[in-house]
């Protein structure tokens, strides 16, 4: 075990908290939270550590660092935990699908506040309500809104003497705030009203409105109170198209749970005042080895996090082991929170509908998947047209070879599926054969063993090889395919004039400069090109850190990590004070002399 990772488990607390795994690149892998930090956290490094998940194994094994952050209770470290995944988003955890493309309704801070549909949460004192999955629904909700309560649609910043009355006043769809038509305590009554209607919290409202009518008839306001009649009637007519699912007023989350492979979506049934006011779905990855109870807690602590309004009751399919924990945090964010699982009744009958919508979610996103997947884009059906192909090449590879000054040359492969970039299929080939600037030797290599590979392996062969460079190139590969017997459709793009060469063919094939095909081709050359400059450029920046940390006695892989996160770089570390290097984790006053001393020698700056 590593110095750093093993100093790292004999300092962990016993206190409650969260655990933070890292790779050896300092990137955050895994977040767990634990009652005792201690044991929990060394379990993972046992003799035969295991706790039913398959990737428990590949966590252990790409750790090479832990943090803990400890909590004074089991309650904060729960919050703790899903807000440190929400930051970090680790690469092994379960986690809410991005939902930057789902809206929300904000509230603005100011003293005449407006509502309108946002994409962007900005921490500038406003309140969010959502996000809402369903688009659609959401703008019908604030179009309704706008018709029942005159909350102003202006973008102006309030009060402003250089705004004036409009339409929307004369119309009634606003009380006038801009010309102090009306008082800053009377407007945000109307503001809170509608954010209880768009909450799906009609009953509050109808009664205050009934009071207000009375008070408008006693004072002989007639058409005021007609106004407010409407509203009430519309109200009420809005409450009657929804769904009762129980007697009385109260307020309940439904959450439904579904699953496929390797994703599952938790579908929210919300239910105000007894009604179904909205529906929400969210998605969860990493979910394949997680059982039921873990995707729910997850998905719980993480949607709850930052919502505005949490119901006094929440149903879940499946109990969890932290309900209580949950609940309280839940609670003391305002009235009391119960958490149960129903298996009978009414509120069964809510489950199940919540399942079952979360399952068709799910459905619905397979369906598109195998749509998309017999759908060919017309830059594939392009390229088959242009260069005369048997069958559209859906698999297209392309190969780029980098240098630098002859030395660690490397050969890139990039995989294009259906017109768009598959990374997880990206491949880099460091040249073994080949010593100097030889493009040609290169080229050959990398087909070679890409080749024989997919051919061992049994392996889908690309339907179409591109290679960057004219006929030298061309040529290289052609003979790479032949020794092994491979027989793939194969193209050179040479980027002078964008000329696509075509083994047999003396005269280059030009394609249309707006032609898709073409396009299809620069993006995966350009790809490669990247991908293989890229790889190079890490590999020099290595070979510079290596060459100044790599031979100093007592500096081994973890603890040159250690020190090039500290200090960020060689020259940061050689400017460092010898205090300072001292105290960085496992490094200590000798070793720390030994390393200054080393630097100054080799005059690295």
């Amino acid at each position: 075990m590593a110095s750093l990772l093993q100093d790292a488990l004999e300092t962990i607390p016993t206190s409650p908290g969260v655990y933070i795994f890292k790779d050896q690149e300092d990137k955050v892998i895994y977040i767990g939270k634990a009652k005792n930090l201690r044991p929990r956290v060394r379990s993972y490094f046992q003799a035969s550590p295991s706790d039913g998940r398959a990737l428990f194994r590949i966590i252990v094994k790409n750790t090479v660092d832990i943090e803990c952050l400890v909590t004074a209770t089991e309650q904060e470290a729960l919050v703790l935990e899903a807000t440190q995944i929400k930051t970090h988003s680790p690469r092994f955890n379960i986690k809410l699908k991005d939902d930057k493309k789902y809206p929300f309704i904000k509230i603005t801070r100011e003293i005449f506040p407006r509502i309108f549909p946002t994409r962007d949460v900005i921490d500038d004192g406003s309140r969010y309500l959502g996000p809402y999955s369903n688009v659609k629904a959401m703008h019908k909700s604030l179009e309704i809104m706008h018709k029942l309560f005159p909350v102003r649609d202006c973008k102006y910043h309030l009060p402003s003497s250089s705004v004036k009355i409009c339409l929307e006043y004369q119309i009634k769809r606003c009380e006038g705030p801009c010309e102090d038509r009306v008082s800053e305590e009377t407007y945000r009554t109307t503001i809170e009203r509608a954010v209880q209607f768009l909450k799906g919290k009609n009953s509050g409202i109808v009664k205050d409105l009934e009071v207000e009518m009375q008070t408008a008839a006693g004072h002989l306001e007639y058409e005021r109170a007609a106004r407010i009649r409407d509203t009430i009637g519309s109200l009420r007519a809005t409450a009657e198209r929804r769904a009762r699912f129980i007697e009385g007023n109260i307020d309940r989350d439904v959450i439904g749970l579904g699953r496929d492979d390797h994703e599952a979506c938790c579908f929210v049934l919300e239910i105000r005042d007894g009604v179904a006011s909205h529906q929400k779905h969210h998605l969860l990855t990493n979910t394949m080895d997680a059982s039921d109870a873990d995707i729910v807690s997850t998905f719980v602590r993480q949607f709850y996090l930052e919502t505005d309004f949490v119901p006094s009751e929440i149903h879940l399919p499946c109990p969890i082991d932290d309900a209580a924990a949950i609940s309280a945090w839940l609670s003391n964010r305002g009235a009391k929170v119960t958490m149960q699982s129903p298996v009978r009744g009414e509120k069964a009958d809510a489950m199940h509908m919540a399942t079952a919508n979360a399952i068709q979610v799910l459905e619905q996103r397979r369906l598109k998947r195998e749509l998309r997947r017999d759908t060919i884009p017309n830059g594939v059906l392009a390229l088959q047209r242009d260069l005369q192909l048997e069958k559209p090449p859906r698999r297209i590879e392309g190969i780029d070879i980098s240098t630098l000054q002859g030395e660690g040359n490397v050969g890139s492969l990039v995989c294009m599926i259906d017109g768009k970039p598959r990374k997880s299929e990206y491949r880099i080939f460091k040249i073994q054969s080949v010593q100097g600037i030889d493009d040609y030797a290169c080229i050959r290599e990398v087909v070679l063993r890409r080749f024989r590979g997919l051919n061992e392996r049994g392996e889908q062969l690309p339907d179409l090889l591109l290679i960057d460079g004219g006929k030298g190139q061309l040529s290289s590969a052609c003979e790479a395919l032949n020794e092994v017997g491979a027989h793939v459709p194969i193209i050179g793009l040479a980027k002078r004039l964008e000329e696509v060469f075509v083994p047999g063919e003396s005269a280059p094939v030009i394609l249309p400069k707006a032609s898709a095909s073409l396009r299809t081709l620069q993006v995966l050359r350009d790809e490669a090109h990247r991908f293989a400059h890229r790889h190079n450029q890490r590999l020099r920046e290595k070979q510079t850190i290596s060459s100044a940390l790599d031979n100093i006695a007592g500096v081994g892989p973890a603890r040159r990590r250690t020190l090039l996160r500290t200090f960020g770089s060689v020259a940061g570390l050689k400017k460092a004070k010898l205090d300072d290097i001292a105290a960085t984790p496992g490094i200590g006053p000798a070793l720390a002399e030994v390393i200054v001393a080393s630097l100054n020698t080799e005059g690295v700056g």
